[in-house]
């Protein structure tokens, strides 16, 4: 069931998508080749609790860490350990954070050091694929363009676009309908209306959009063929007459 949240609840939602803003600013100052994707765990959850936030990933259906650190082959869900960042890598640091009984959500990918052209060309035109999701978007729009324009971005520079995992609405719980995929058709969907807040989320493979995961830690996601991954993700209010990007 999608909820529409009243101004009060917005307002309880910018605090929380302000604290996740804040958190990625501070790992992106702080993130280096040598850390352990554990470490950089260590940042996002010494950040939110400052902040008097709860990390929503910590215990979500039994998930062990703070974040999700996900480097590049890894798509989404990489559970923090103590693998090393290595100059050259990219890595996509994905976070909720939830105050006042709301939650925020956003994910940035990093650049590690030195990274090569063909990686910055993922990140770059991944973040597009967001941007260019949320042109034009206001109440009445439906659902399906976001997917549309994150596809046809994504499938016109030669990537993939991952179908296994979506975007979704977020508020009281971390996940919340509807769905938010990054494929589809456009002028389908149901009609979004004001006061929604959805997380958008393109999930974009230098390679093929197919994925599989670790069977033996049933969490993380890798791609197919091996080749880097990158996530850019931001929560989005839904107004009558455009949108506001909460964690921006």
């Amino acid at each position: 069931m999608v909820t529409i949240k009243n101004d009060k609840e917005i307002e309880y939602m910018r605090e929380s998508c302000r604290i996740v803003r804040e958190t990625l600013e501070f790992v992106g100052r702080n993130i280096r080749a040598g850390m352990t994707t554990k470490e950089v765990d260590e940042l996002v959850y010494k950040y939110i609790t400052s902040c008097g936030a709860y990390p929503s990933e910590l215990g979500y259906e039994g998930y062990p860490a703070s974040s999700c650190v996900s480097v590049n082959e890894v798509v989404v869900h990489g559970i923090p350990n103590d693998r090393v960042l290595l100059d050259g890598d990219i890595v996509s640091v994905d976070i909720t954070a939830e105050k006042n009984g709301f939650h925020g959500d956003a994910c940035r990918t990093f650049l590690i050091g030195d990274v090569s052209e063909e990686k910055k060309r993922l990140v770059k035109i991944t973040k597009e694929c967001f941007f260019k999701a949320i042109e034009g978007l206001q109440a009445g729009v439906p659902l399906y363009n976001i997917s549309n324009a994150v596809q046809t971005h994504a499938e016109s520079n030669g990537y993939g676009v991952v179908r296994a995992l979506t975007g979704h609405g977020i508020g009281r719980e971390m996940h919340e309908d509807p769905a938010v995929p990054n494929y589809g058709k456009r002028g389908t969907g149901m009609r979004l209306r004001a006061g929604m807040t959805i997380c958008i989320e393109p999930m974009i493979n230098m390679g093929t959009w197919k994925v599989y995961q670790d069977r033996n830690d049933g969490w993380t996601i890798y791609t197919a063929d091996g080749k880097p991954a990158a996530h850019y993700e931001n929560t989005v209010l839904i107004k009558e007459d455009g949108v506001e990007i909460l964690t921006l």
